[in-house]
């Protein structure tokens, strides 16, 4: 009798030393995840902020690109081209720079590319359009049309892209030292917007993290 209270006595407090852990762990990943929460509303937020900010005229349009289908512009990438197209056929810039790499192995053109033929097709002449065939993300979107502009002794931009997409674009454009860039924003009819939005929060957050690197000299 005695032998079993010993191991009775023995159990007990490291059975408490678990559950104690156990809470622990929980009411830690409770907090994690209210902070995530947190976060994800502030960064919709932010998202749903996005406003056009045309400032007069510019040197250069840039259009952000996205995804291709096939051979052709995708409906979202097209509602870009065509908002980028009325601004250049209203004079808010008189040559564009279309931005984006290669989607996937098997495709005939970049995102570039698709963009510079469906401007062609809508009239656009060939030489107000510069490629940038390289981007694989929004942040060498901007860094290498930045660099295209700086080749030309290009000055002042309009960025071109979608509501949900602008507010990450501006403060991209705005780390790579970009001179007063106006930004120009079109509201899809075509894409999912929560599911869209959804993944901007995710790449808002991506960006956020990166920013630090890159004030940080690590990146």
């Amino acid at each position: 009798m005695m032998h079993r209270n010993h191991r009775a006595g023995v159990i007990q407090p490291i059975s408490r030393k678990r559950s104690s852990r156990t809470r622990k762990c929980l009411y830690g990943l409770l907090i994690l995840f209210l902070l995530g929460l947190l976060w994800s509303v502030y960064v919709w937020v932010q998202i749903n902020k996005a406003e056009s900010t045309l400032q007069g005229k510019a040197d250069v349009g840039i259009i952000l690109g996205a995804s291709m289908w096939g051979d052709q512009p995708s409906p979202g990438l097209k509602e870009r081209l065509e908002h980028g197209l009325k601004l250049y056929q209203e004079g808010y810039y008189p040559v564009l720079i279309v931005s984006g790499g290669l989607d996937k192995p098997g495709y005939k053109y970049t995102e570039a590319e698709g963009m510079r033929n469906y401007l062609v097709s809508k009239g656009v002449p060939e030489e107000d359009i510069i490629l940038e065939n390289e981007a694989t993300s929004t942040y060498e979107n901007l860094l290498y049309s930045q660099r295209i502009m700086k080749e030309n002794d290009w000055k002042r931009a309009v960025i071109v892209t979608h509501d949900y997409h602008g507010t990450r674009s501006m403060e991209i454009a705005g780390t790579l030292g970009y001179d007063q860039p106006s930004l120009s924003i079109t509201t899809s009819t075509v894409l999912p917007m929560f599911k869209h939005k959804s993944r901007e929060v995710l790449a808002y957050t991506k960006w956020t993290a990166d920013r630090l690197l890159i004030a940080l000299g690590w990146k």
